[in-house]
């Protein structure tokens, strides 16, 4: 059945146990369907019509599975039954919400760089999109072959030798990497090693993996200047050197800067006994500068959704691939459907044995254009906006972390903390009155609360970086006129943003400053002015309180 079925162009799944397993959709046809059946009996004189079937077969479910309650009751899925109607309510839905095509998203920690039209394009062919991931490998060469350039693009990026496109996201990097790290442990006859070591500027999911892997967390501290502890790190690396695994370092580190001791860091832990883990979070200021496994890293993962392009932020399939020094290379993801790793496999950690391969493309096209000069520059530039915004900014916001010779890397972090007292503003005020100005906040009190983490990739023009500038410095000397007492405390343009037009529009206006002022503060915002959609809420509240937004219960 299977040589009948492979040379009729159908895959079959077949078990362990011998058995044949066959998956029909909506989209399988009565061809497809009619050829089924003539593999199965082996010729192609069926004693019976395809549609004569149709009476025999019933769509009907159990009783007991059989829903009886009423679906899809709410107005708006019963409101638009015109296409135009349809479409008019998604494009309304999408304007409400501020992206890359209207300004600059600084998010830090985020790398919202420029996800170019020709790196999508690929997303959209069916070649790429319509095949399925358990497909047998002779009938996927054309993906192999850009597997495998990708990944000797990454291992020559990290300077490391193996790769891993299985995990999902970041956040599943992480658990791979210390899968992996757990598993050599284990093939050394020392799976008592447990304790992971991570500073406490690391990014929450740091952690949250950790102890996933059943490893216990030890904090390592930070200096004054946002830099790991070395003698914190020593102690504790010696206090648990019978235990240690791991420590999880990101770098340039989480506060901004390229730690000049990192080496020493490795060391350190190697000396121990333990792996180093980097995180890849802020690798678009390594690429073609520095590399990982030059620095000391064992393994590490790459955010390919930020670092590499692809679109994220939307709730779509992310990208965390892992790269592995040669000792950690046998215990990399395998796969047991397509017999995708050793024996030595920590086995799978994705559903797919890629991963979400589709989107893979992006990065592939994404490298191949850049080469090895254009992802150098993008690093570069990267780094070299990101110091342009701090030296503009310095004057009026303290830069909390730099690095050794007074420079950032492709971040910086602005310390909002003194408006508190002198003003009353926290930085959930800047946050919100930026929106006025037509920019999505920066990260807010990550990882350091009452700031902003600034990062505007190599993307922006100079433009742009002047226009997101010039904000924050209207927004201080509207701090300034509080803290001078020419605007109250409480009822002012902080405290109020942002301004929705209906707010600006109302009849009745009584605060103690114009209309203009609130929703036209800079020159640029009349060339294209984005509106928010509700002003201020309380977030507090939303994130502990589950709100539903529907219609009375007594129109169902």
């Amino acid at each position: 059945i299977l040589i009948r079925a492979n040379e009729a162009g159908i895959n079959l799944r077949r078990h362990e146990d011998h058995s044949i397993g066959i998956a029909l959709d909506e989209m399988s046809t009565e061809d497809e369907i009619r050829r089924l059946m003539e593999i199965f009996v082996g010729h192609d004189r069926l004693p019976f019509q395809m549609r004569d079937l149709s009476g025999s077969v019933t769509t009907s479910f159990p009783a007991n599975l059989t829903r009886t309650s009423t679906y899809l009751t709410h107005e708006v899925f019963n409101r638009y039954h015109a296409e135009h109607e349809m479409l008019r309510y998604i494009h309304r839905l999408g304007a409400k919400d501020l992206s890359l095509v209207h300004s600059m998203i600084p998010l830090g920690s985020c790398t919202m760089k420029l996800n170019a039209t020709t790196e999508m394009l690929p997303v959209t062919w069916p070649e790429f999109s319509r095949l399925h991931p358990f497909a047998p490998i002779e009938q996927t060469k054309g993906y192999q072959e850009l597997f495998h350039q990708l990944e000797a693009w990454l291992a020559e990026i990290t300077g490391l030798s193996s790769v891993s496109l299985q995990p999902n996201a970041g956040s599943q990097g992480e658990y791979t990497g210390l899968m992996v790290i757990r598993a050599y442990h284990r093939s050394l006859g020392e799976e008592h090693r447990d304790v992971c070591l991570i500073p406490l500027s690391a990014h929450g999911t740091n952690p949250a993996s950790a102890t996933m892997v059943g490893m216990t967390v030890v904090t390592v501290a930070c200096d004054q200047q946002g830099n790991v502890d070395l003698t914190d790190l020593e102690a504790k690396a010696a206090q648990h050197r019978n235990r240690l695994s791991a420590l999880m370092l990101t770098y340039p580190s989480t506060h901004g800067v390229f730690e000049a001791d990192v080496r020493r860091i490795c060391q350190i832990v190697h000396t121990h006994g333990g792996q180093v883990y980097m995180d890849g979070a802020n690798l678009n200021a390594q690429v073609g500068l520095c590399r990982p496994g030059d620095i000391g890293a064992d393994v590490c993962h790459l955010n390919l959704h930020k670092t590499f392009c692809i679109p994220h932020g939307g709730g779509g399939p992310g990208m965390g691939p892992i790269v592995a020094a040669r000792h950690l290379a046998p215990f990399l993801p395998g796969h047991p459907v397509t017999h995708l790793g050793g024996q030595d496999s920590i086995g799978a950690v994705s559903a797919a044995p890629y991963g979400s391969p589709s989107i893979v493309t992006i990065s592939w096209v994404y490298i191949a254009l850049m080469g090895r000069d254009g992802l150098t520059k993008a690093t570069q530039v990267a780094i070299l906006n990101a110091n342009y915004m701090a030296k503009r900014l310095e004057k009026y916001y303290p830069v909390l972390y730099t690095g050794t010779a007074g420079f950032v890397a492709h971040e910086f972090i602005l310390d909002l903390r003194q408006f508190k007292d002198s003003a009353g503003v926290e930085v959930m005020d800047v946050a919100k009155r930026l929106m006025d100005y037509g920019f999505h906040a920066p990260t807010v009190s990550f990882p350091v609360a009452g700031t902003l983490m600034i990062e505007p990739t190599e993307s922006e023009s100079k433009a742009e970086l002047d226009r997101f500038c010039q904000a924050l410095i209207l927004i201080h000397a509207e701090m300034q006129d509080i803290v001078e007492g020419r605007q109250p405390r409480t009822n002012n343009l902080l405290k109020n943003a942002p301004h929705t037009a209906q707010v600006v529009t109302a009849n009745e206006w009584n605060r103690p400053y114009s209309r203009e002022q609130a929703a036209f503060p800079a020159p640029w915002v009349r060339d294209h002015k984005f509106w928010p959609s509700v002003s201020r809420i309380d977030e507090a509240y939303g994130d502990r309180h589950l709100v539903c937004t529907c219609p009375p219960t007594d129109t169902y």
